[in-house]
């Protein structure tokens, strides 16, 4: 696979074409995700959840994502490296672009932080120092605690109009890229079509430009009952280099996330 720039995700969203994205957080797993054709490997805070045993991402330090990011760029081979700020790593500007220095130092193409309209600051001050941002709306999982569980946001108007406005001022910010999580399909599908920049959706219906899946649920070693928007690719190739592969043109061809998949 050539290498994925941000160039590239932007051209596939203007010509209407499809890309995936996997979390990995190590050299063996990037390598895999990457020679299958995902174009976006995301070192996720997830890594606190699948890989330490944390009952949350909140755990989880910037020296820790700087670590697992540095290690998925070694066995990266093309694919472009999203590495998530973690839990109250960027409650300042200042701190955010500390926090980001150090994952960009390690290997990452770009940064995703979990907010709205507060973060806008933030965001054009990360963009005009040269560092992409990926705004991340809908279910943010670091404020479990203030949401009060895992649960589907934008189910009210309310809620989705704000969304809506949210997703527009950080774009105008100059966020990159968005990343909706546990939204109603509809509304998915209007702020994909609002905004010009890419779209990745996790439980956000079929609409977006992209999807995203933790690598452990998609491969159905996760324990306990998956969330709904998961499907198990492993269940159906047998070997993990295959599930990736049926993964990525499952999401390019449309066939996944199919109705089981979403939230109304």
């Amino acid at each position: 696979m050539s290498t994925t720039t941000l160039h590239t995700l932007s051209t596939m969203k203007q010509q209407g074409q499809k890309f995936a994205v996997l979390t990995a957080y190590d050299a063996c797993f990037a390598q895999l995700v990457s020679e299958a054709g995902i174009e976006v490997i995301l070192v996720g805070d997830s890594l606190g959840m699948v890989l330490q045993g944390q009952d949350s991402t909140l755990p989880v330090t910037v020296a820790e994502m700087a670590y697992h990011t540095a290690s998925v760029a070694r066995g990266n081979k093309g694919s472009l490296i999203m590495s998530d700020l973690p839990f109250m790593s960027y409650g300042t500007p200042e701190q955010a672009m500390q926090s980001a220095a150090q994952l960009m130092q390690a290997g990452a193409n770009m940064v995703k932080l979990e907010g709205g309209a507060w973060l806008a600051e933030t965001v054009t001050l990360l963009a005009e120092r040269g560092v992409p941002v990926c705004a991340h709306l809908g279910l943010t999982p670091q404020m479990v605690n203030q949401l009060g569980g895992y649960r589907v946001q934008g189910r009210d108007k309310a809620s989705a109009q704000q969304m809506i406005k949210d997703a527009c001022l950080l774009e105008e910010a100059g966020a990159s890229v968005l990343l909706l999580e546990c939204v109603p399909a509809l509304l998915a599908k209007e702020i994909t079509l609002a905004v010009d920049i890419p779209v990745i959706g996790i439980g956000a219906g079929p609409d977006t430009d992209a999807q995203v899946l933790v690598m452990h649920d998609m491969l159905g070693i996760t324990p306990g009952r998956p969330p709904r928007f998961v499907k198990n690719f492993m269940a159906e190739s047998g070997d993990i280099a295959s599930a990736f592969s049926a993964y990525a043109t499952a999401v390019k061809d449309g066939s996944f996330p199919a109705a089981e998949h979403c939230f109304e």
